[in-house]
């Protein structure tokens, strides 16, 4: 029975909604109450200022972005939410032209524009920092930038970014952080109080839905905890009798246990089923086990839909796929693929089109598909809930060996479990083998240990508009303040901090003592140097002397400066002391910041030093001098791809020169693809124009190598020559079926290939304006057919 408010906390309650007026009108719009967590984050957007929401998978953080949008819209200012991907951005677009109406929401996502003009702005983050580096005039009346799934900035590969626009947005902007639970929301809090300014730190660690973990073992499912950390003895028990049967000798095995102990994935489907536990998410580490998993289901004759469902199913894939050519349904294999998700199943991973990926996710928020099998590309932000969540494994294969997934993986996966409004519970399910047992399971389970890790580095990209922007002393300062380098040494963020602050006053200062009459600046110096001799020359304390020589040329030295303090035009001002005094005073900050800067010089650098020797492979090759990019630094600005130098090099020394449009694109893709066999064969070149110039660049990667090597830097991969003859061939009209003939390709890689270098051929023409019109006539080549058909996902 809830407990009856008492006539003081209902007037307390009362006046705090007062307080918040915008928080009570926007909770208002919702047919659910706000958790705690959500309503104290609001509090603290209405009140201006920044925010960081640590909170688990399906608790709500969404809901204090929406909440920064409307706060941005009642002041009429602008709200940019970003996000990691384009899956995500699009699903937030279609969310908020919901909630606040088609006119007043755009999105922007490299290859897609749509109402560029609007007062909320949906964009991925390389979007916002690309516009940071431009200085573009959609930052006009920015108020406030979301940052979703900030956690991100831990990527290897693109986490850079996050930090990179927390770091330069203008400091004027309320910067709203959403983050998964991370163990150190509070350090990552306290940097972003330090870079940002004031940031009030949320952590709820209670899902709104709670979450039982399981094992299934052979046949039964049973609970991994018996009481909060401890294992269920029944579990053990059972592992260890698995164990001594899978030891016996074959001939002596019954049918069960010969199964070694595991259902089949159509077996676990069936279970799930009868027990109630749909719709569920199963996560396979491969692409290739996910598909297997959907026809094994099939051949074991599951149907999870009923009539009603399956026409409905039908109509949805219908709408999702309307614009696909005939012959390519053949090709991506449409027909089995229905025939899948008629029985409510279906497999979702970056090997997808994206159009099935999103009549899948789609149809599974609708309840219409029951059971998916997917990749972990799923955890990651998408709103695709399940009542259960089972892994098949606990170890992943990261491109180089199989590695045991982390805490914070497990986390995120096992966080799909649970549909707020619907489940008054999630399962987390892990499946036992003799590989994963129950100690493992529970181990992840339980830990609560997953901190945010910076992979922030400096690039020659983010390096050369730095440069351009603050010049290179001011860029290396800024990237001191890092959260790469406030974890390296948390003091050098707060040093130069510090700096800046006393840099900033001691210019208002010099400002201040500006005389009428003269450079007051000089008559300054002059006097701390006359200072700085008398109190020399004064000095009796035996640790230092000066012979008579010494003596009288320091004297004569000191004549000559009082000489010329008389004889400057400031001498005479009737404000001079006035102005000395403020003079001195930013002479004393200035010291200040001297001696803060020899403090922070002690330290690691770490971030820093990478930093300087990228401007010295860049200084080689005449792409800056001293403090300023040359001509062709302009070119690198401009160039946001992994093998940015390289492309940019191959720019400057001509050789996508005299290349029509499908020959450029098939050299420009070696710069953005990347195998992933890692057998070595001889691609196939599909014209002797493409094969000069891919012997030219690499050529050229072979001598950036050498000299990134003398400077102890590493950053251009090896270009991939694997998608040349594809992109040549799709470039010049042949069918989907033709162009994947004979390759290992899946339509999802090839579509997301494609994409990508038709981002690339975009920044390519937005750098070099003599190769513009054969990039866009490139663009055009490649953007048809499955391209074209729906906003892509990369």
């Amino acid at each position: 029975m809830e407990s009856v408010a008492t006539p003081a906390e209902r007037f307390a309650a009362a006046k705090k909604r007062g307080t918040h007026p915008l928080t009570t009108e926007f909770i208002g719009q919702f047919e659910f109450g706000f958790d705690e967590f959500q309503i104290q984050a609001c509090h603290a957007v209405e009140d201006g200022k920044g925010v960081l929401v640590a909170a688990p998978t399906g608790a709500g953080k969404t809901v204090v972005g929406e909440f920064a949008a409307f706060s941005a819209l009642s002041r009429g200012k602008k709200c940019f939410y970003t996000t990691p991907i384009k899956a995500l951005s699009n699903q937030k677009y279609f969310e908020f032209v919901e909630r606040f109406g088609e006119n007043r929401v755009g999105l922007l996502t490299g290859d897609t524009n749509v109402n560029s003009d609007a007062d909320v702005l949906v964009m991925t983050t390389e979007v916002l920092r690309n516009m940071l580096y431009a200085n573009s005039s959609t930052l006009t009346n920015l108020g406030s930038v979301v940052m979703d799934e900030v956690h991100y900035l831990a990527d290897k590969f693109r986490g850079a970014v996050w930090e990179e626009v927390l770091i330069h947005l203008m400091e004027s902007v309320q910067v709203i952080s959403l983050s998964a639970t991370v163990s150190n929301a509070e350090e990552f809090g306290e940097w972003l109080g330090e870079v940002r300014g004031s940031t009030e730190v949320i952590v709820s660690e209670i899902r709104p839905i709670p979450l039982y973990q399981h094992v299934l073992i052979g046949n039964r499912l049973i609970d991994l905890f018996s009481e909060p950390g401890r294992v269920n003895p029944e579990i053990l028990g059972l592992e260890r009798e698995a164990l001594r049967r899978q030891k016996a000798p074959r001939g002596r095995r019954d049918r069960y246990e010969d199964s070694d102990n595991r259902l089949s994935r159509a077996d676990i489907i069936d279970k799930l089923q009868r027990e109630n536990l749909l719709p569920a998410i199963t996560f396979i580490f491969s692409r290739a086990g996910c598909d297997a998993a959907v026809k094994q289901c099939l051949q074991a004759g599951i149907k999870l839909t009923s009539a009603e469902e399956r026409l409905e199913i039908v109509t949805t894939a219908q709408r999702y796929t309307q614009n696909l050519a005939e012959e390519d349904l053949e090709v991506l294999g449409y027909r089995d693929w229905l025939l899948a998700l008629e029985r409510g199943i279906a497999a979702h991973h970056a090997g997808l089109l994206p159009s099935f990926k999103g009549a899948v996710e789609d149809l599974f928020k609708r309840g219409l598909v029951k059971a998916v099998f997917a990749t972990e590309t799923l955890a990651l932000g998408i709103n695709m809930p399940a009542r259960t969540v089972v892994l098949e494994k606990l170890t992943k294969w990261n491109g180089e060996a199989h590695v045991s997934i982390t805490p914070g993986e497990y986390t995120q996966l096992t966080g799909r479990a649970g549909r707020r409004g619907i489940d008054i519970e999630g399962n987390a399910v892990v499946q036992w083998s003799p590989t994963v047992d129950s100690a493992t399971a529970a181990g992840l389970a339980s830990t609560r240990t997953y901190p945010l890790r910076s992979s922030f580095t400096p690039s020659y990209n983010m390096s050369i508009n730095l440069i351009a922007r603050f010049g290179r002393e001011r860029a290396r300062g800024s990237l001191e303040s890092s959260f790469a380098q406030f974890q390296a040494d948390r003091a050098v963020v707060g040093l130069v901090r510090q700096i800046r602050k006393n840099e900033s006053l001691a210019a208002e200062l010099t400002d201040t003592a500006q005389c009428h009459l003269g450079d007051f600046n000089e008559y300054s110096r002059i006097r701390i140097e006359i200072k700085e001799l008398e109190k020399l020359l004064s000095k009796r304390d035996g640790r230092r002397t000066f012979d008579q020589r010494q003596r009288v040329h320091m004297e004569n030295e000191l004549d000559g400066m009082r000489r010329a303090l008389r004889r400057h035009d400031c001498h005479t001002c009737s404000d001079r002391e006035t102005h000395a005094r403020i003079a001195e005073r930013a002479d004393r900050l200035n010291r200040e910041s001297d001696g803060l800067r020899a403090r922070v010089e002690n330290r690691t650098h770490v971030i820093a030093k990478t930093f300087d020797r990228i401007c010295s492979v860049l200084t080689h090759l005449g792409y800056i001098e001293g403090e300023k990019p040359l001509e062709q630094g302009k070119i690198l600005a401009k160039i946001y791809a992994e093998s940015d130098l390289l492309l940019t090099e191959s720019i400057r020394r001509g050789v996508l020169n005299n290349l029509n449009a499908p020959e450029l694109l098939s050299v420009a893709s070696a710069m953005i693809y990347e195998s992933r066999s890692a057998e070595n064969y001889a691609p196939r070149m599909p014209h002797q124009n493409v094969a000069n110039s891919l012997a030219a660049v690499a050529k050229i990667w072979v001598e950036l190598e050498d000299i990134e090597n003398e400077f102890e830097v590493k950053t251009q991969r090896e270009p991939d020559f694997g998608f040349c003859y594809s992109a040549y061939r799709w470039a010049n009209g042949h069918s989907l079926s033709s162009v994947l003939k004979g390759t290992d390709m899946t339509v999802g890689d090839f579509v997301r290939s494609i994409r990508q270098l038709i981002d690339l051929l975009t920044q390519i023409a937005g750098a070099s304006e003599e190769l513009r019109p054969v990039c866009r006539e490139g663009i055009k080549r490649l953007d048809r057919g499955v391209i074209s058909d729906m906003l892509a996902d990369i």
